[in-house]
């Protein structure tokens, strides 16, 4: 597998940290491709090179952060539960913003059911 270029990754996380950020600020349903593009500092077509629309993004942004927590919890599976449980704990800290929006907004009903299956698996 051949390595992603840099600027392409740098282009994605600042898609992605731009929704989430919008997301902070409004609903979902009224955000629209130019807003993530004006807060990203992008043009569209860049978000469009990437991503179907701002569903494919944000369903993009949902399951990266369901595989990283599952692998970063994973690698916690030979400690005891309390550093286990604090090691998993860390990822969430970290990425406090994204965690905190989806877990409180509207619009990411399906992101909830995803992470409490997640946690009950």
């Amino acid at each position: 597998m051949s390595k992603m270029d840099r600027r392409i990754t740098k282009s994605q996380e600042t898609i992605k940290r731009a929704l989430i950020e919008l997301m902070t600020e409004k609903s979902f349903d009224h955000i629209t491709i130019k807003d993530i593009a004006d807060r990203a500092n992008v043009n569209r077509g860049t978000i469009y090179l990437h991503y179907l629309d701002k569903f494919d993004l944000l369903d993009k942004i949902m399951e990266e952060h369901i595989n990283n927590m599952g692998d970063f919890c994973e690698s916690a599976a030979e400690m005891d539960w309390i550093e286990s449980t604090v090691h998993c704990m860390e990822y969430l800290e970290s990425n406090y913003l994204f965690f905190s929006t989806m877990l409180a907004s509207e619009g990411a009903r399906y992101f909830r059911s995803q992470f409490l299956k997640f946690n009950i698996e």
